[in-house]
This record gives C-alpha cells, structure tokens and sequence, in this order.
C-alpha cells in the first residue's frame, strides 16, 4: 500500500513541478524510481515515457493557452523530431548497461544545471 501511495505522491509532485517550471517529468520521476523504488534505469526510463502517451499534461496545457502562452506550431515542429530522436534514442539505451546509461543521463543533468545557474 506504501509503494502505491509512494508511486501516486511522486506523480502528484512530478505533475506540480510540470506545470509550475515547465520541467519534463522524467527529470523528476526517473530518479525517484532508480532511488527510491529499486528499477534499472531502463525500466525507469520506459515507464516514465509510458507516461507520455496519454495527455496527461493536457489540463496544464490549456491552463498556459488561456493565457496565450503555447506556441503550437513550434510545439508540433519539435514532436516530429521527438518522435523519430525516441525511438533512436530508446534503440542506443536499451543496449547500455544500466551504469552506463545512469552517468549519460547524470551528466546531462549536471550540464543543464549548470548552465541554469552560472550562464545567462
């Protein structure tokens, strides 16, 4: 029942700082599942894009064009890409080591970081 509770709290909380800061959920949830929840960092990283499949963000979506702040067209510009660097993507990481793929994905972390607090 804790895991369950667990599980629902981190997407209550990777949903809030979605919408709040705009950051994708994986850089919250993949983590916490690696963590806090025991998986391989591949198992994480395929649940977390499960997650993309509904529209889960589709009320914070029409909470921002309300207030005329979603460009759909540069949106729809970058899903084309998305789609195809995914599944490019998902094909190079599932052939890592969960090691491996653990520092790639800290590292891109740290260098975003960063370059959010110390450049303009």
């Amino acid at each position: 029942m804790l895991y369950w509770a667990g599980l629902i709290f981190l997407g209550l909380a990777a949903g809030i700082l979605s919408g709040l800061i705009g950051i994708g959920g994986g850089i919250i949830i993949v983590p916490a599942l690696v963590l806090w929840f025991g998986m391989s960092q591949q198992l994480a990283q395929g649940t977390t894009l499960a997650l993309l499949l509904p529209p889960i963000g589709i009320l914070a979506v029409i909470t921002y064009y309300r207030q005329g702040m979603v460009d759909f067209k540069v949106a729809g510009l970058i899903i084309l890409g998305f789609v195809i660097g995914g599944m490019l993507g998902a094909k190079i990481a599932t052939g890592l080591t969960s090691p491996v793929l653990e520092r790639i994905f800290g590292g891109v972390l740290l260098l975003i970081s960063l370059k959010m607090l110390f450049l303009k």
